[in-house]
């Protein structure tokens, strides 16, 4: 498979890995046909996304795709945070191999669902209203075959 020399960069040297103790928001999701978990913690304050870590067991893709995408979303308001695709983190990572685009999916999903949790926790929207404003779904990808 080849890799772009960003995807190796941040698989090799993973930005953001660890644990945020007093998250406002945690995300997990995981992909039953492939093994690969991701943790998102984010840490909100005024809207913005102060800090963002990541927890991924998984292949070198799905490290990568948590590490570019916790860079893409720390200091971003909630709502730019919201609009980040994974086809964003494929861009910035220089391309996937087809096989490992639900890695990207992935981070997209886990960010959406940190997301969610931090809106939970604020308790100003009924969970219909948190599922739509964070485009949450259950895990469907064609490269999955789920």
């Amino acid at each position: 498979m080849d890799y772009s020399d960003k995807v190796i960069e941040h698989y090799t040297n993973p930005r953001n890995v660890g644990k945020i103790e007093d998250a406002s928001g945690i995300g997990e999701v995981g992909n039953p046909v492939c093994g690969d978990i991701m943790k998102m913690f984010i840490k909100v304050e005024n809207n913005i996304i102060v800090d963002v870590k990541f927890k991924t067991f998984g292949c070198g893709a799905a490290i990568a795709t948590s590490s570019i995408s916790t860079e893409m979303i720390k200091g971003k308001t909630i709502e730019e945070a919201l609009k980040l695709k994974n086809t964003d983190v494929v861009n910035s990572l220089g391309g996937l191999p087809p096989v490992k685009l639900h890695c990207s999916v992935l981070a997209e999903e886990a960010i959406h669902e940190a997301i969610a949790d931090y809106y939970r926790k604020e308790g100003k929207m009924t969970e219909e209203e948190i599922k739509v404003k964070c485009n949450l779904k259950e895990h469907h990808c064609e490269s999955c075959n789920i």
